[in-house]
């Protein structure tokens, strides 16, 4: 008769446990997302890190910047360009994004969005 009582004692506490296991499985799977993101941000600022060494045209540096950015949202993509002067000097280029918080159920451990900074700088061949 024990083994019965035992029984439905494990199926309540699970019953009890499971919905924090969900709750913390799923922040996990957000903040990878978020993660990714970051990944995704410096990546792209390297990109236009790079187009912008070798090229003066500021437009094509944003270009250069949303075509590795895949799978952002470019709405909510921010570029600045910042070049300190002719060929052989710096130009630094930051890239930022306001990431989503997209998963149910934990929205409220999250912001609403996140900033997302990217930065990469590189030597200028042009100018």
């Amino acid at each position: 008769m024990e083994r019965g009582n035992e029984r439905g004692s494990a199926v309540v506490e699970f019953a009890l446990v499971l919905p924090l296991i969900l709750v913390m499985s799923l922040a996990i799977v957000q903040i990878g997302l978020l993660v990714k993101d970051q990944v995704l941000v410096g990546e792209a600022a390297r990109a236009g890190a790079r187009e912008a060494s070798v090229n003066a045209d500021d437009e094509q540096v944003r270009q250069a910047v949303a075509s590795a950015a895949v799978g952002l949202d470019g709405t909510k993509l921010g570029v600045t360009i910042a070049r300190e002067g002719g060929a052989g000097s710096a130009v630094t280029v930051t890239v930022d994004y306001q990431a989503p918080v997209d998963i149910p159920l934990v929205t409220w451990l999250f912001p609403g969005s996140v900033n997302l900074r990217g930065t990469a700088v590189m030597r200028q061949e042009t100018g």
